[in-house]
């Protein structure tokens, strides 16, 4: 477990370390945010705020993992998968800052980017030997097959997964603060499953490599929150919340959790159906249910401050990845012995 701990620490400096530096590349670069027009009129405050903040996450995390890493197809699937997602919100971000405005790649280039991405982590899952096509649902003890039907269900989990985290990225270190108690939840089945796997010298090299990348993001995620809470310095952009969804959704595929992302990401989740719903709602009735969507701009109208609402979330966001995890170690710990 030194590995672990070496990565999540020295991911963790080098952002504190650089992140002064980089932000002040990132203003001489003009790299600032655009303000959508709907959203809170107070938050035009923001706008300029040097965004993209999620490249600081990305090298912060993985120099310390190329280091330590066993490199298991796991480990470097969950790398590639998460840089893929970072060029997907980059080139959002990208198109953003050049256009000046809050508009950038359309959601339909996005989710076939996504698409390559599930292919890419699909055909991984068919290396590792205890990957299966099968989803196991806790407290009904019950392993469903779906067959072919597995990748496309996959394209759910990590397209999901990481436009609910980019839904969540609107507050300062709203985003951060909860994927990284959801990567500490990953991290810890990750580590127990290791623990679980044999004896000393005997464990699997995959579960230690999976348990090594989550340290390191979360490390960086730390490192990037000292500068991204209120007031923000920098945001993470789509370059930052875009590959932090993909590390959660494919370690959750890598560890056979993927349903326990309902707890583990619920506020993700939580998220983009306080969208879905605001939007099949005005559709069908020209009604409203929420005075704004995300759900987190909600409680802004009601006058909640954004310290408020983001210590709020992480608090939800804690006790439900502490649920997920309580089901990992009551249902999941008896196919690891």
């Amino acid at each position: 477990m030194v590995r672990v701990l070496v990565a999540g620490l020295v991911a963790m400096v080098i952002a504190v370390v650089i992140g002064p530096q980089f932000i002040q590349w990132l203003r001489r670069q003009s790299v600032g945010q655009q303000i959508r027009e709907e959203g809170p009129k107070h938050h035009f405050a923001k706008a300029g705020t040097p965004t993209m903040g999620g490249l600081l996450i990305l090298f912060a995390a993985v120099a310390p993992f190329v280091v330590v890493s066993l490199y298991t197809i796991p480990g470097l699937t969950v790398l590639v998968a998460t840089l893929a997602c970072a060029v997907i919100g980059f080139g959002d971000d990208f198109l953003k800052v050049h256009r000046r405005r809050s508009l950038g790649l359309s959601g339909r280039w996005k989710l076939v980017l996504l698409a390559l991405v599930t292919a890419g982590v699909g055909w991984a899952t068919t290396q590792v030997g205890y990957m299966d096509t099968e989803l196991y649902f806790p407290v009904v003890d019950v392993n469903i097959d779906l067959h072919w039907a597995y990748f496309p269900f996959l394209f759910v989990v990590i397209a999901g997964t990481a436009n609910g985290v980019n839904l969540t990225d609107g507050l300062d270190g709203l985003a951060a603060g909860t994927c990284a108690i959801s990567l500490l939840t990953l991290l810890a089945i990750a580590a127990i499953s290791w623990i679980r796997s044999g004896q000393p010298g005997t464990r699997s090299d995959e579960y230690l490599d999976l348990a090594i990348i989550a340290a390191a993001v979360i490390g960086g995620v730390i490192g990037f929150l000292w500068f991204n809470a209120f007031p923000a310095e920098v945001f993470m952009g789509d370059t930052g919340s875009m590959a932090l969804g993909g590390a959660i959704a494919t370690l959750a595929v890598f560890t056979e959790t993927e349903v326990l992302l309902v707890f583990i990401g619920g506020i993700y989740l939580v998220e983009a159906l306080s969208v879905m719903i605001q939007v099949a709602s005005f559709k069908r009735t020209g009604k409203r249910v929420f005075l704004m969507a995300p759900i987190h701009h909600h409680f802004e109208m009601k006058a909640w401050s954004e310290t408020k609402i983001m210590v709020r979330f992480w608090i939800v966001g804690a006790i439900l990845c502490a649920i997920g995890f309580v089901l990992y170690y009551r249902y999941y710990l008896r196919f690891q012995l």
